[in-house]
């Protein structure tokens, strides 16, 4: 099978993440690199074997030697390379958040024809342990889901030496804050473990910004939330309830669950050392009754190739990625219909 000709258009943070994976598939060929800054490019390029460097991504994909790129750039920036890349017949990965709104996934959606486009924030998806409780929550032994908790507090360290990239905070470059930053994960850990099955319908949301003590740990001029927490009702009844923040003055916390009408699930999304997932039923006899469904120790391998691995297998060998635009448009969807309650102090349809 002939590899994908790939293009990864950033080389800062997550580009080089991009290109360690695809250097580790035989499904892939590191075909060229972009980025503004062209020490970067061609620093990546040297490293990853790249043969053509370029400094603006349009040149990327006007490249005909280019199948397929990958966009590694701040969310501001990927849409209008998307639809350039479908435009030129190219295949598109996209990092998370995939953009800055639904209506720019519509747009890639209505341009994609019959191309192959995937999401970056399926990234947690690729674990073992996500992959044994995607299949055992399909068996159906747990019956109808209820409710699904998602909650993950940062705690406030010590004051940074540097301050994180203008993009985290700025609603402008990344659409908005922790909630794109991290909310597409979990929103498509939690959905994606479930089947994608889940409709959303209604969300009553809430949003804040860093407290004024905290001030010298993010950019100057930050317009954007370190603090999320929703409630989201579902057709049929199911709700998720939905925390997360940054720069908390309080201890860290990480808790995933689904609690369905026969068992309850207790998560872990992100890598942690020991880690067990533990599924509770009960009996009349006696009572809760505890089984591990899975556990053992897990690396950052997974998480960090996952994306575009899946990407080049999703194209070559005609699969679906992990997360598609579809995908992605509903969890675009309920990050902005958390930003509108938030303004708004009421409840928010999802259309």
């Amino acid at each position: 099978m002939e590899p994908l000709r790939l293009g990864v258009i950033g080389c800062g943070v997550i580009g080089p993440t991009h290109l360690q994976g695809a250097q580790e598939s035989p499904l892939i060929e590191i075909t060229a690199v972009a980025d503004l800054i062209e020490e970067r490019a061609s620093g990546a390029a040297e490293r990853f074997g790249a043969r053509k460097v370029y400094r603006e991504g349009d040149d990327l994909i006007e490249d005909p030697d280019i199948e397929a790129v990958a966009l590694a750039l701040p969310a501001c920036g990927r849409t209008r390379l998307a639809l350039h890349a479908f435009e030129k017949g190219k295949h598109v990965l996209t990092e998370k958040p995939v953009a800055t709104n639904a209506a720019e996934v519509e747009r890639m959606i209505a341009a994609r024809g019959s191309l192959v486009a995937a999401c970056c924030s399926s990234r947690y998806r690729f674990t073992p342990s996500a992959r044994a409780v995607t299949d055992f929550i399909a068996s159906g032994e747990m019956g109808p889901i209820r409710i699904m908790h998602s909650r993950a507090i940062s705690p406030v360290g010590k004051a940074p030496e540097s301050i994180p990239p203008t993009w985290r905070l700025r609603k402008k470059e990344n659409g908005g804050g922790i909630l794109m930053n991290w909310g597409c994960y979990d929103l498509d850990y939690l959905l994606g473990i479930t089947g994608w099955t889940l409709k959303p319908k209604t969300v009553f949301g809430q949003t804040w910004r860093a407290a004024p003590q905290f001030a010298s740990y993010i950019v100057p001029d930050s317009d954007a939330e370190t603090y999320a927490a929703a409630l989201v009702r579902c057709e049929g009844g199911t709700v998720l309830t939905y925390e997360r923040g940054e720069y908390v003055p309080a201890r860290g916390q990480s808790a995933w669950q689904i609690v369905a009408e026969k068992g309850t699930l207790q998560l872990f999304m992100t890598v942690t050392e020991g880690k067990k997932i533990v599924y509770d039923t009960s009996s009349p006899a006696d009572g809760v009754i505890s089984r591990t469904i899975w556990e053992g120790a897990e690396d950052g391998g997974p998480i960090l190739a996952g994306p575009v691995q899946d990407f080049a297998a999703a194209i070559r060998e005609g699969s679906q990625p992990q997360t598609t635009l579809e995908n992605a448009l509903i969890i675009q969807k309920i990050t902005d219909a958390v930003y509108a309650s938030a303004e708004r102090g009421s409840a928010v349809e999802i259309g």
